[in-house]
């Protein structure tokens, strides 16, 4: 596999032929064409290599939630409190190994304390070793993966191994070839802090179900999730928490990994309701589930929760009118968002600011805060804003008594509107706190007004006349019933 790297193209990958032949990584295509004139050189694809990594780590969550991904060919997990599945660690690398098998040709595998320390025995141990102490020290110096200039100096120095180095005092080795060196050695040996970032946090809580004998059926599938979101609503109950976001995944016994996500508007632990949504996720995906082989496990998470206190019955029993009519709500948003797509199902909610086209935000149903309540008017008194509102506002002609006074007439969409009624104006400034340096914004006049026929317009004056713009335009930015 070959790239382009310091301006000419290189060796990415050998396979075990080529270095036999003495390729290797690194080397020009050049070098290495005069070594082998029939090597077979092939454009790396990097997108590729980590969509072929992802999915390597979407099957290792099988072993633990906590996979973090170190392109382009090497995955951690972190198995802290996962191992009482397997009998002991080897009997884990068996099983990891197998995993493999179905990805990849090659693979190496290692366990250590640390991160680094696990990668660096995968990558670099060649002997046994009675115990992971010793196993680390007698690894390489070229474990510690510096640049080539450090990697060329400790070899001249006469290190071989880090066992070599972490004999030594730390103060001169970080003066000769810098921090970086003993903070990786002492990361390896287990003496320093490491911390790994998995690709997906851990989720507020998780069941599974594994399969002596695979399921074969999307029907099954779904009867299992049904079954373990029973158990979640549970586990919430205890908590007195609901969820707002469900993730199924479905582990094939190929190694092929299928994820399911449902959200819902509110807290929701209804085991029937979350059952139902996931059916409705299933109907809605343009290919239907493949079991193939069957599915050896199966995990329901719950990424996301919020408290949810306990329903209030009515006397009678049951819920009350007024939480009935809000269930009933949020279930039909949370069912057409499923089928159809969360971003299709929007829900106006309120914004605090004072330009009008800005005070109601359409949002995804699903996502909305809580519903807040909407100003109302005065009583006896109009309605200060319409209620079909034009985006962007449309352009009109106006004729005035005065510049900077009320219409008298204008003409719309090729129809003259003489005014009787005007009501105004209602001047609204600009943002200034969200205008770009230099611009300054133009200030809007507003009025209401009604023509001949009784039709009411909402008008507005964009510029004061001398202080702005000399020559204001006119718009109508809505239209009341």
């Amino acid at each position: 596999m070959i790239e382009k790297r310091r301006g000419a193209m290189r060796l990415a990958a050998c396979d075990a032929a080529a270095r036999e032949r003495g390729l290797s990584p690194g080397m020009t295509l050049a070098d290495a064409r005069a070594r082998v004139p029939d090597v077979v050189a092939v454009q790396a694809d990097v997108a590729a290599d980590r969509v072929w990594l992802d999915a390597i780590a979407d099957a290792c969550d099988r072993f633990t939630p906590l996979v973090m991904v170190e392109p382009p060919d090497g995955l951690v997990l972190d198995m802290t409190g996962c191992l009482h599945r397997y009998d002991d660690e080897p009997a884990l690398l068996v099983e990891v190994d197998a995993a493999m098998r179905r990805w990849a040709s090659v693979a190496r595998a290692a366990m250590a304390a640390t991160p680094e320390g696990a990668r660096a025995l995968a990558r670099f141990q060649m002997l046994p070793a009675p115990d992971e102490a010793s196993a680390l020290r007698r690894l390489p110096v070229a474990a510690l993966e510096l640049d080539s200039e450090n990697h060329a100096g400790l070899r001249r120095a006469g290190f071989r191994t880090l066992c070599d180095l972490a004999d030594r005092p730390m103060a001169p080795l970080a003066a000769r070839f810098g921090g970086d060196l003993v903070d990786r050695l002492r990361r390896i040996l287990g003496e320093g802090d490491s911390r790994l970032v998995p690709r997906r946090m851990p989720p507020a809580l998780a069941v599974e179900r594994r399969f002596a004998e695979p399921i074969a059926t999307a029907e099954a599938a779904l009867g299992v999730i049904g079954d373990l979101a029973a158990e979640v609503q549970a586990m919430l109950e205890t908590r007195g928490r609901g969820g707002r976001r469900f993730v199924a995944r479905l582990y094939r016994s190929d190694g092929h990994v299928t994820t399911l996500a449902i959200d819902s508007s509110r807290p929701l632990r209804d085991a029937q309701g979350i059952a139902r949504l996931f059916v409705e996720r299933v109907g809605s995906l343009n290919d239907p589930l493949d079991p193939g082989f069957g599915y050896d496990m199966i995990r329901l998470a719950v990424p996301r929760d919020e408290p949810l206190a306990v329903a209030q019955l009515a006397l009678e029993g049951g819920a009350t009118g007024k939480g009935a009519d809000g269930e009933d709500i949020a279930a039909l948003v949370d069912r057409l968002s499923t089928r159809v797509g969360a971003r299709r199902v929007r829900r106006f909610v309120p914004r605090d600011s004072h330009l009008p086209e800005q005070t109601a935000l359409a949002l995804p149903a699903i996502e909305a805060p809580a519903p807040a309540p909407w100003p109302a008017p005065e009583p006896g008194e109009p309605p200060l804003r319409p209620l079909h509102m034009f985006d962007p506002p449309q352009p009109v002609e106006v004729i005035a008594a005065v510049p900077d006074g009320p219409p008298q007439r204008f003409r719309w969409r090729r129809t003259l509107h003489e005014v009787v009624y005007a009501e105004g104006p209602e001047r609204i400034a600009a943002e200034w706190w969200r205008r770009a340096p230099g611009d300054h914004g133009l200030t809007r006049d507003y009025y209401r007004v009604e023509d001949g026929r009784g039709r009411r317009f909402w008008l507005f004056r964009h510029g004061l006349y001398g202080s702005e713009r000399t020559d204001p335009r006119w718009y109508v930015h809505g239209l009341f019933a």
